[in-house]
C-alpha cells in the first residue's frame, strides 16, 4: 500500500480536508438534528445568513457557554436575518439531552462521521466519553469525533462571508452579531 493512502486510512479524510476560505461556496449538506430528523442546509438558506458553528463536545464548559450565548442572542440574530446551527461529533441522543438541559432554541447537528467538518475543512480528532448527571442519574455520553471550534457565516447562496478559526466560546455570538451588522451596512 502506498504511504499516502495508508496515511489517509489511518487519519481519516477529515484531517486532510482542504480548508474553506472566505468567498468559497459550500455545497449543500444534510445531517440528523437533535430530534433525529434530517436537516438540510438547502432548506435553511431562507434567511440572509446561516451561522454554522462547530464545537468539540456537547455537555462541556466552553461548548455550553457558546451554545447558551447563541440561545440568548436569538432575537438579535433573527433581526439581522440570521439563523444558527451547531455541529459536533455527538450522537443525536447526546444532542437531544444537551438541548433539553440548556433550553437551546436552534438545531444541533450530529456529524458522527465527520463529513460536515470535512466539507468545511474543520480539523477533527478522535472523540471520547464524558459522564454527566442528568435528572439525578449519571449518564455516559460518547462521541465519534471531536471537532475544532470554528465558526462560519454563509449567505443565501451558501457563500462563506466570515470564518473564525480562533473562536472564543463565550464571545462567539457577540462577534458574529458585530460581523453581521457590518455586512448589513
Amino acid at each position: 500500500m502506498k504511504p499516502v493512502l495508508m496515511l489517509v486510512l489511518l487519519l481519516g479524510l477529515s484531517s486532510l480536508a482542504a480548508e474553506v476560505k472566505k468567498g468559497d461556496k459550500v455545497a449543500p449538506f444534510n445531517a440528523n438534528d437533535d430530534k433525529g430528523l434530517l436537516w438540510s442546509s438547502k432548506e435553511s438558506f431562507n434567511k440572509d445568513y446561516l451561522i454554522v458553528y462547530f464545537y468539540p463536545a456537547a455537555m462541556t464548559g466552553g461548548c455550553t457557554k457558546q451554545a447558551c450565548a447563541y440561545r440568548d442572542n436569538e432575537k438579535e440574530l433573527a433581526e439581522l436575518g440570521a439563523q444558527v446551527v451547531g455541529v459536533s461529533g455527538d450522537s443525536v441522543v447526546n444532542l437531544a439531552a444537551f438541548k433539553k438541559m440548556h433550553n437551546l432554541n436552534f438545531p444541533l447537528l450530529s456529524d458522527v462521521n465527520g463529513l460536515i467538518a470535512e466539507r468545511f475543512g474543520v480539523p477533527s480528532r478522535n472523540g471520547g466519553k464524558i459522564t454527566r448527571e442528568i435528572d439525578g442519574k449519571n449518564l455516559d455520553f460518547f462521541r465519534s469525533f471531536s471537532m475544532s471550534r470554528w465558526t462560519f457565516v454563509l449567505d443565501k447562496e451558501g457563500k462563506v462571508v466570515y470564518i473564525n478559526t480562533k473562536v472564543n466560546a463565550a464571545e462567539d455570538s457577540k462577534t458574529v452579531i458585530a460581523i453581521l451588522k457590518g455586512l448589513k451596512k
